[in-house]
């Protein structure tokens, strides 16, 4: 008897914290996007990877020391990128904050059709076809989206497409305040 009642129970349970979960999404009391992460207040994990422009240069942390800068993970395979790319070009053209791109797992030449295309905001991009720089920044989906203060820190992150409202309200307060200049945390 019990045997079958244990397995039933367990199943009824993980029902109802689902459904907890999703009804609290579902009321706004929850936003997947606003998981907080781990890198927040801490350095920014420390990357060398091949430039996407020529991959016989590389790319790495060590040489944005110093500077403030937006750290985007995007790849052409991916639809929320294509939805926020207009956003970060306009982001460029304001000019307060170099963007830095994350071509994860993605095709070399469509990468660079797509830059081609749809224009270019980054001041550079590293390839990371394999996705371990992913990975260090805790990365489970694209696009995600980092500021990394001069210090070498991270002060704020968005999952998802980012928009010029996302801009102004999460990452622009930071440049405002200087703690992306200063290398403070949030």
């Amino acid at each position: 008897m019990w045997r079958h009642f244990l397995p039933a129970a367990l199943f009824l349970a993980l029902g109802l914290v689902l459904a907890y979960t999703l009804t609290r999404i579902d009321r706004g009391q929850l936003d997947v996007r606003e998981i907080q992460s781990p890198l927040l207040g801490k350095p920014a994990p420390a990357f060398r990877l091949p430039s996407l422009a020529d991959p016989t240069q590389t790319l790495d942390s060590h040489s944005l020391a110093g500077k403030a800068y937006l750290f985007n993970v995007w790849g052409t395979w991916c639809g929320g990128c294509r939805e926020e790319h207009s956003a970060l070009v306009a982001i460029a053209r304001e000019g307060g904050v170099p963007i830095v791109g994350l071509d994860w797992r993605d095709d070399r030449a469509l990468a660079l059709e797509w830059l081609e295309q749809l224009g270019n905001p980054y001041l550079a991009v590293a390839s990371d076809r394999d996705g371990r720089a992913a990975i260090d920044w805790g990365v489970y989906g694209a696009p995600e989206t980092f500021l990394v203060s001069a210090g070498g820190i991270v002060v704020a992150k968005h999952i998802g497409p980012l928009s010029q409202e996302i801009w102004r309200q999460k990452f622009a307060p930071h440049l405002a305040a200087g703690t992306a200049g200063s290398g403070a945390g949030s």
